[in-house]
C-alpha cells in the first residue's frame, strides 16, 4: 500500500519549507545544502531529509550534520511557523548517496556496453 495523501503533502510542504529555513541560517555550510527529498514515517511523526553531497567531503559532512542536528530545533520551530501546523515532524538529516549509485551503475552499464561491442 503507498502513503496516504496526507503524509505525500507532507513531506512536499517539507520540500518547501526546509531549505527556507537553511537559507536563514548564519553557516554558509548549512546554507549552501539543497534538499534532494523528504519521507516521512506512515504516521507523519518522524521525517527524514535528504540532502544532496555533491561538493562536500567526507569530513564536511559529518560537520554539517552535526551543525544541522544542533540546529534542528531552530529549523523545526521555522517549519512549525510557516506551516501553521500544531506539530512537526522530528528531522534527522542524512546525505542521498541514490546520485552516486546511479553514476556507478551507469558506468558499469557502459563498460559491458564497450565489452560486448568489442
Amino acid at each position: 500500500m503507498g502513503k496516504s495523501i496526507k503524509v505525500q503533502r507532507k513531506e512536499s510542504l517539507l520540500k518547501e519549507v526546509i531549505p527556507e529555513a537553511l537559507s536563514q541560517m548564519n553557516d554558509g555550510r548549512i546554507r549552501g545544502l539543497s534538499v534532494v527529498d523528504v519521507v516521512c514515517s506512515r504516521d507523519g511523526s518522524d521525517a527524514k531529509v535528504y540532502l544532496e553531497k555533491s561538493y562536500l567531503n567526507e569530513n564536511e559532512q559529518r560537520q554539517a550534520l552535526k551543525q544541522l542536528k544542533q540546529a534542528r530545533g531552530y529549523i523545526q520551530n521555522y517549519c512549525l511557523k510557516s506551516t501553521g501546523w500544531f506539530k512537526v515532524p522530528n528531522l534527522s538529516f542524512t546525505f542521498d548517496d541514490l546520485l552516486e549509485q546511479e553514476n556507478k551503475m551507469e558506468e558499469l552499464f557502459e563498460k559491458i556496453k564497450k565489452e560486448k561491442g568489442e
